[in-house]
């Protein structure tokens, strides 16, 4: 039984990591944006709210990503324990999930909160190249392709996505550390915060990870 929440800034490696946890653990990785894309494509109540919203380029509001998070809560598949990535965002989500949590008998086992400097942030995020034919990602230091701005796989046409620029990346990460940096604090207080430096080698993250999960 595994109740974990991932925290960290864009760039940091919380997808990589999360694969390899949900593997590890064999529980459900539960992303809002998964949670979102699902409601919507099955035409739910809480996906028809959460589209208007979108429709209209506005954040869907607190309440609706809590209804719609801890619906997921509810499934099957979390019996056995969950990661949760992109969820809770803000303190009071964070308040809202621990409320539910409670009223089921269950609470957050550890937080695992990956961090990483603005400056490597910005170096891996702005490095980012994705094949605009087959969707495969590489980077210009760390993944690079055999022939520049074009795609291993396909041989398709190799791009920098807008939000990967150096002021969008900027604006994303000023983002996080105004809205979802306190919850470190708030789960500080709880007392389940491990951090991990994320500048570290992937696996040796990983391990970081495991080491504070428990085997």
């Amino acid at each position: 039984m595994l109740r974990t929440v991932l925290l960290g800034p864009p760039g940091a490696g919380k997808g990589t990591q999360a694969v390899k946890i949900v593997e590890k653990y064999n529980i459900p990785h539960i992303s809002t944006g998964d949670i979102f894309r699902e409601n919507i494509k099955n035409g739910t109540e809480l996906g028809k709210k959460a589209q208007e919203y979108m429709n209209k380029g506005e954040l869907v509001p607190d309440e609706l990503v809590i209804d719609l998070a801890t619906d997921r809560l509810l499934a099957d598949d979390c019996r056995n324990g969950f990661l949760l990535d992109g969820f809770p965002r803000t303190v009071y989500q964070a308040e809202k999930l621990d409320e539910f949590l409670e009223a089921h008998g269950q609470k957050l086992d550890t937080v695992i909160d990956i961090e990483v400097e603005k400056e490597e942030l910005v170096t891996r995020i702005t490095g980012r190249r994705v094949c605009k034919a087959c969707g495969a990602s590489f980077h210009v230091v760390n993944i690079p392709p055999k022939k520049e701005g074009i795609c291993d796989l396909c041989g398709g046409e190799l791009f920098q996505r807008a939000d990967d620029t150096v002021d969008a990346v900027e604006t994303r990460v000023a983002e996080y550390n105004e809205k979802t940096k306190p919850l470190v604090d708030y789960y500080t207080k709880a007392g389940n915060v491990v951090t991990i430096d994320g500048a570290l080698p992937l696996d040796t993250v990983f391990a970081e990870i495991v080491k504070a999960l428990g085997e």
